[in-house]
C-alpha cells in the first residue's frame, strides 16, 4: 500500500469543548475510577434505550462477555451466532470453551438469516446426522446442549430479532444482541440493544459516541444485571467488602475520565446520529451514478440505520485489492469488511473450518470495502472519495 498521506481520513471522532472540559473536571478531583461519572453515564444511557440497568464497562467484548457468563454458557454448550462480525462477537464464546455455531447471513443485509437459524436449532435439538451440518469438524469438547443465541446488529442495522426472538423462545435460549455498532439504530420503532434479554454498546473512537475504550450492557433482568455488575468488579458482590470477592470475577471497569467523556457525548447523541445520517445520504446520491458499486441495504424493519460504517460491495470480479491499492496511491484509506470469522487462522486450526462452509459470508468479505467515514466528515471530502472511487473503477 501507499504511504501517501490521507487526503480524507478513515475515520475522526467527534469532539468539541463540552467533551474536554468534561474531561478535565474529573482530574480536578480525587475520584478517577467507580465514582459519580460512571453513575452519570450509565443513567444517560439507560434514558436513551429505555433499559432498566445499565452497566459501563471498559469495552464491547467486556460487555459481550459478561453476558455469556449471565446466561450461564458452560464448557461445551451451543452458542448460535454469525461468523460475518468482528471477532470479539465469536471470542466471547470461547471463553467460556462453548462452541460458537456459526449460521450464514442474508445477502442483503449481513445480519443472521432467520430461515438457517431456524433450521440449525431443528437439527441440533433433534440429533443424528443433520447436526454435522452446523458442528465444527473439531470440536474440542463433546457438545451437550443448546444455550443461547448471540445475534449482531450489522454496520449499525439491527438483526431481525423479532424473529430471532420467537426462536429463542420456542428452544429456551437466552438472545444476546450485539448492537456494538448500533447506538441509536431501531428495529419496528424500538431502540436497538434493547431488542434481547440483554443489549451491548461499544464506544471506540470509530463508533457513534466514544469514550475512547467503553462499553455498556443494557437489560431489563434484574437478577443478570446484578451479576454482570458484580463480575465487572472483580466479582464483588453487594455487601463484599473491597477484599471479599463472592464470584471469580474480572476487572471490565471503566474509569471516570472516560465515562465523563462518554455523558458529555450522549448530550450530544442526536445530532451525532443525524450527521452520520447526512454523510450516508450524500454517498447513497454519488455512488447511486457507480454501476459497479451496491450501496448498503436498509431492511424495511430497520426504521433507523445507525451507520456505524459505511460499507459498499463491489460487483463481482473486480479485484479489491487493486481498486484498495490504486485509492490508497489517490490518499484515500479503504478497508475491507468483514474478514470471515470462520476462516480466522486460530479457528481453522481448532475447528477446521475451510473456505466454502459459509459462502454467503465469504462473498461479501470478499466484496465489501468500508470507505472513509465520520460525523465529521464533509460534502467536499464525499464527493472526493466518490470521484477518486469512480476513477478507479
Amino acid at each position: 500500500m501507499s504511504s501517501k498521506q490521507p487526503v480524507v481520513p478513515m475515520s475522526s471522532p467527534d469532539l468539541t469543548d463540552l467533551e474536554r472540559e468534561a474531561v478535565l473536571a474529573v482530574l480536578h478531583t480525587p475520584h478517577l475510577s467507580m465514582g459519580e461519572r460512571i453513575r452519570e453515564f450509565e443513567e444517560a444511557i439507560r434514558r436513551f434505550t429505555g433499559a432498566r440497568f445499565a452497566i459501563g464497562v471498559n469495552s464491547g467484548t467486556a460487555g459481550l462477555h459478561l453476558c455469556i457468563r449471565a446466561a450461564g454458557v458452560q464448557p461445551g454448550d451451543l452458542v448460535l451466532t454469525t461468523p460475518f462480525s468482528f471477532v470479539a462477537s465469536t471470542n466471547v464464546i470461547l471463553y467460556e470453551n462453548a462452541i460458537p455455531v456459526f449460521v450464514d447471513v442474508d445477502p442483503q443485509t449481513g445480519n443472521m438469516d432467520v430461515e438457517q437459524t431456524a433450521q440449525a436449532l431443528r437439527d441440533l435439538s433433534e440429533g443424528g446426522k443433520a447436526t454435522q451440518r452446523w458442528l465444527p469438524r473439531h470440536l474440542p469438547v463433546s457438545p451437550q446442549r443448546l444455550k443461547a443465541i448471540l445475534a449482531v446488529d450489522v454496520f449499525g442495522q439491527p438483526a431481525d430479532m423479532d424473529e430471532l426472538r420467537h426462536l429463542a423462545d420456542q428452544y429456551d435460549l437466552h438472545l444476546i444482541e450485539d448492537a456494538c455498532e448500533a447506538l441509536g439504530a431501531e428495529y419496528k420503532g424500538r431502540k436497538a440493544g434493547m431488542l434481547g434479554d440483554c443489549g451491548v454498546f461499544a464506544f471506540y473512537p470509530n463508533k457513534q459516541i466514544t469514550t475512547g475504550e467503553g462499553g455498556m450492557i443494557v437489560t431489563d433482568d434484574e437478577d443478570a444485571a446484578m451479576l454482570m455488575m458484580a463480575l465487572r468488579n472483580q466479582g464483588r458482590a453487594p455487601g463484599d467488602t473491597w477484599l471479599q470477592h463472592t464470584y471469580l470475577g474480572y476487572n471490565y471497569r471503566l474509569d471516570e475520565m472516560s465515562a465523563a467523556l462518554g455523558t458529555a457525548q450522549m448530550n450530544r447523541i442526536e445530532t451525532l446520529l443525524n450527521k452520520r445520517e447526512q454523510v450516508a445520504r450524500w454517498y447513497m446520491e454519488r455512488l447511486a451514478e457507480i454501476p459497479a458499486v451496491e450501496v448498503p441495504y436498509i431492511a424495511p424493519q430497520t426504521t433507523r440505520s445507525s451507520w456505524f460504517v459505511f460499507v459498499i460491495r463491489l460487483a463481482r470480479g473486480i479485484n479489491r485489492e487493486e481498486v484498495a491499492q490504486r485509492l490508497e496511491e489517490k490518499g484515500i484509506p479503504v478497508r475491507p469488511y468483514f474478514l470471515p470469522i470462520h476462516l480466522q487462522p486460530y479457528l481453522v486450526e481448532r475447528f477446521g473450518y475451510q473456505p466454502g462452509d459459509y459462502p454467503v459470508t465469504e462473498d461479501l468479505g470478499a466484496r465489501g470495502l468500508a470507505l472513509p467515514f465520520s460525523s465529521v466528515m464533509t460534502e467536499e471530502q464525499v464527493e472526493t472519495v466518490c470521484r477518486a472511487l469512480q476513477s478507479v473503477l
